[in-house]
């Protein structure tokens, strides 16, 4: 084993002593009439998903990363990290930033704020204090650009990982226009052990199939639909999942992977099935709709009916970040769906 590999290693355990989740969730970012971050609707959402999910990233591109301001992130992440001991919670910071010099920017003024700073910083003393806050690393992306080549992406990369912070790289060419490349993810592998977590939402999963030696770097699989068969223990390339339909499906997700973990593949890709039959209706119901993104706008839809319940249409519909309010049509739309494939609670968290 490399020393890279070995030092990840006792990395992992120290963040993750009892078992590093296999279910995360990208927690939505809830707003008020007024389009503050609604502080007691999020942590009421929180407690609902935290009974199946035990990693959250906050925020993430479906917690309107990209558009929240540093002072609405910190807002949604003093929440999050307010309710993260007393449901046994790692958090995942996301800093979803266009450029290097804008991440360790919003790295830095978080450090002053939320997680208090050390009087002589070291990335040793600094994971003590992240491990106390039961935060367990940072996400972030490539720098924003089409024109970009692997090695500017790489250079960027690893001007971040210098910092020496557990850090998790995020795969999302929806929004960046470039892809890190398996050479590249194994390049940085090697080098840096801090390098803990490869998040890929892009639906391709070119790294993960490529399987190179990435040395024990944990592959989470943000891309929706046909679940059951990207887990390791069922032939897949990933240790996880980080969904954001766990916003809203957290349950049957965590059932589904409880399946698979017990070799019950038939009933698995059943599940997965009718998972994704939803799922697929759902963000096609969303899509081309002005303001926010598919993520938010799908998740947002179904939340409203698991903190409203079955009756959720009488409720005013969730507002987007934008200022706009996701339309009543796509709510009504999202109930039906929700009832014809059998997801629809019977009661809502806020009732």
């Amino acid at each position: 084993m490399s020393y890279a590999a070995e030092s990840r290693r006792g990395l992992l355990a120290a963040f993750f002593p009892d078992a590093m989740p296999t279910l995360w969730c990208p927690l939505l970012t809830h707003y008020d009439a007024n389009g503050a971050v609604d502080r007691i609707r999020m942590a009421a959402h929180l407690r609902h998903v935290a009974r199946h999910v035990k990693g959250v990233l906050v925020p993430g591109s479906t917690g309107d990363g990209w558009e929240l301001s540093d002072a609405e992130a910190e807002t949604a992440l003093a929440v999050v990290l307010g309710e993260a001991h007393a449901l046994r919670l790692h958090v995942l910071i996301g800093l979803l930033k266009p450029d290097q010099v804008s991440v360790v920017s919003s790295f830095l003024a978080l450090s002053q704020g939320l997680l208090a700073p050390l009087a002589h910083f070291t990335p040793a003393a600094f994971n003590e204090r992240l491990r106390a806050a039961r935060v367990c690393g940072f996400a972030v992306c490539p720098p924003h650009g089409s024109s970009l080549t692997p090695d500017d992406l790489q250079r960027e990369l690893a001007g971040v990982l210098e910092l020496g912070l557990p850090t998790a790289l995020y795969q999302l060419p929806q929004v960046t226009q470039n892809e890190m490349t398996p050479p590249m993810v194994a390049a940085l592998a090697r080098r840096f052990p801090n390098f803990i977590m490869f998040k890929d939402s892009s639906g391709t999963d070119a790294v993960a199939l490529a399987r190179h030696d990435y040395g024990g770097v944990v592959f989470v699989r943000g891309a929706e639909g046909d679940y059951a068969r990207w887990l390791r223990n069922a032939g897949g390339a990933y240790d996880g999942f980080l969904l954001s339909t766990a916003n809203c499906l957290a349950a049957p997700l965590a059932q589904l992977v409880g399946l698979i973990a017990a070799g019950e593949m038939a009933q698995a890709t059943q599940l997965s099935e009718r998972l994704t039959a939803l799922v697929n209706e759902e963000f096609e119901l969303v899509k081309g709709l002005e303001g926010g993104n598919a993520f938010a706008n799908a998740n947002k839809a179904m939340d409203h009916f698991f903190a409203f319940g079955p009756r959720a249409d009488d409720a005013p519909p969730p507002r987007l970040h934008c200022g706009r309010f996701l339309p009543v049509a796509i709510i009504q739309a999202t109930g039906d769906a929700l009832k014809r494939h059998g997801f629809m609670p019977t009661r809502g968290y806020l009732e």
